[in-house]
């Protein structure tokens, strides 16, 4: 089974997003903010993260730069889910490692286009 780390500091956005995760055939973790993902992606790395850019301890990017320089930390599917939307912002999250971007709010359509657009599930 594929596995998914949800990386949001709202309580509330991890939930809808692990409904929808584990609807699609994912197994779930979460992390509150980057340093508690970035523990648990250095215990086992995840297929996929879903990853906010703004939480406290490490933000979305700081943790992004972090995974990478990781063993392995090359392979995770990134997809940051924000509210920062201007190009600099998206840029930059790409620059640093992240395979797409999508924006809140998000729904299961839009989280199953990304996972198809990445290859990772079929339509």
């Amino acid at each position: 089974m594929k596995t998914c780390l949800i990386v949001d500091d709202s309580r509330v956005i991890r939930k809808v997003a692990r409904q929808i995760f584990e609807a699609i055939g994912y197994a779930c973790e979460e992390a509150e903010d980057g340093r508690k993902a970035l523990d648990a992606c250095t215990a086992k790395l995840p297929d996929f993260v879903l990853l906010d850019w703004n939480m406290p301890v490490l933000n979305g990017l700081e943790f992004l730069r972090a995974l990478r320089l990781l063993p392995g930390g090359d392979k995770p599917n990134v997809v940051f889910c924000t509210t920062e939307n201007d190009l600099s912002h998206i840029q930059e999250a790409l620059g640093a490692g992240a395979n797409e971007y999508i924006m809140k709010p998000f729904d299961a359509d839009i989280i199953r286009g990304k996972l198809e657009q990445l290859g990772l599930i079929e339509s």
